[in-house]
């Protein structure tokens, strides 16, 4: 978000971002995913609108949904939130088909290098859509209601 590099605007623009540390082999100069679990996004709250303004992203695929800042931002600029289901890590690594780039590998490490992958059949379910409505919220409000009903009931 800081640096705006030009490397980095190429890559995303008009794409996806997948909140995963993936496990990564290498054979014969070309890498694999072995595992792609999503990781809790939540983390990502306080950069992500920024990231889905700046670069045109049309979606965030993660695990856990965002806060009402990215919320805001899928509405603003037709982005849509993705939930991976955690726990498949294996599963998931079998929808990415081809590894074609990887970026800040040496800087980072192989969780957090920016890899640049191809998927194919990769279940997720829009869980935040690009019109401000957040199954996140509407799940916490119906439990909340529950909660208090059954307290009241007590």
């Amino acid at each position: 978000v800081e640096s705006d590099g030009e490397e980095v605007r190429d890559i995303l623009e008009g794409s996806m971002i997948y909140h995963c540390g993936p496990v990564v082999r290498q054979e014969g100069g070309e890498y694999s995913f072995v595992a792609a679990g999503p990781t809790t996004s939540i983390r990502e709250e306080p950069y992500e609108a920024t990231v889905i303004e700046k670069y045109g992203l049309r979606g965030v695929i993660g695990k856990g949904g965002m806060g009402e800042k990215t919320l805001k931002a899928c509405a603003d600029f037709g982005c849509v939130y993705l939930s991976a289901v955690g726990g498949l890590a294996t599963i998931l690594a079998q929808s990415v088909v081809e590894v074609t780039d990887v970026h800040k590998l040496e800087e980072f490490g192989v969780p957090e290098a920016m890899w640049v992958i191809r998927v194919e059949d990769f279940p997720a379910v829009v869980t935040m859509d690009s019109h401000g409505r957040s199954i996140h919220d509407e799940i916490a409000s119906l439990s909340k209601a529950n909660y208090d009903r059954l307290v009241s009931e007590g």
